[in-house]
């Protein structure tokens, strides 16, 4: 039983924070993301015994996560996601040209339709590859690698549209049906 303690206590030190930021990514809420991870590790720690390979923890709990998120939101699902900018980590200080980047990019991928969010989602902050993806989301291979190639194409269109609506001069002066274009 102590090899047991000893061995989920090593699971909810190496992977908390992560579970955190993937729980947040998946509901936007601190409060709910909490809520998750607590429940993510009640569930492990009852079918702990089941976990065979040790190697394998990372996935078996993203699974349980999941699941739990999953459980949350079969009644409710909510329609607008409200983005935190103190998620993303500031290492070199606060460039204004950089945090804006790293929001509008958050932004894009928070608007890409589910199928893509999250295979995308659970490559950059998990480092999962595409047959790891796969498993967790239960699809072949080919699957997710369409939807990561699409999901990273719209992001592509969205940037690039967004960065050349921002270099546009508003024009004030022109006037349309009776209206100013701006």
């Amino acid at each position: 039983m102590k090899n047991k303690k000893d061995f989920f206590e090593k699971l909810v030190s190496a992977y908390a924070k992560d579970l955190y930021r993937y729980a947040y990514w998946l509901c936007k809420q601190p409060t709910v993301a909490e809520d998750l991870v607590q429940e993510t590790f009640a569930r492990a720690w009852k079918a702990i015994d089941r976990l065979k390979d040790e190697k394998a923890a990372k996935a078996w709990l993203i699974t349980i996560l999941r699941r739990e998120n999953a459980r949350l939101y079969e009644k409710y699902q909510p329609l607008l996601f409200e983005l935190d900018e103190d998620l993303v980590a500031e290492e070199d200080g606060n460039d204004p040209f950089e945090l804006l980047e790293k929001a509008q990019l958050q932004q894009a991928i928070m608007a890409l339709p589910n199928d893509y969010r999250e295979p995308m989602i659970l490559q950059i902050i998990w480092g999962f590859s595409g047959e790891e993806i796969a498993t967790q989301l239960s699809l072949k291979l080919a699957t997710v690698n369409t939807r990561l190639f699409r999901a990273r194409q719209k992001l592509k269109r969205m940037l690039t549209k967004e960065s050349t609506i921002s270099r546009a001069k508003p024009n004030i002066t022109q006037k349309s049906g009776g209206r100013w274009d701006e």
